[in-house]
């Protein structure tokens, strides 16, 4: 885990091992409603994108604060062909 993230794929989920010296935790990403479109080897990235997308559509004060807080901002870019 020399860059902080490993992935993990298991069978019907994808475990993302983050960890530093000072904070770790493990993200669970699994096939739901709004992912059965994506290829199971790019399920994890279908997800996260996603979700970051629609968390900073809601345009909410305290996801925002939140978000600076930790120096994380995302962009949504077209996805290419």
């Amino acid at each position: 885990m020399g860059n902080g993230i490993d992935i993990k794929h298991g069978v019907g989920d994808t475990k993302l091992d983050i960890k530093c010296e000072h904070q770790s935790g493990i993200l669970y990403v699994v096939p739901a409603e709004a992912s059965w479109v994506c290829n199971p080897d790019h399920i994890y990235a279908h997800a996260i994108a996603g979700f970051l997308r629609e968390l900073v559509s809601l345009e909410d004060s305290k996801v925002r604060e939140l978000m600076q807080r930790w120096g994380l901002y995302y962009r949504s870019r077209p996805v290419d062909d």
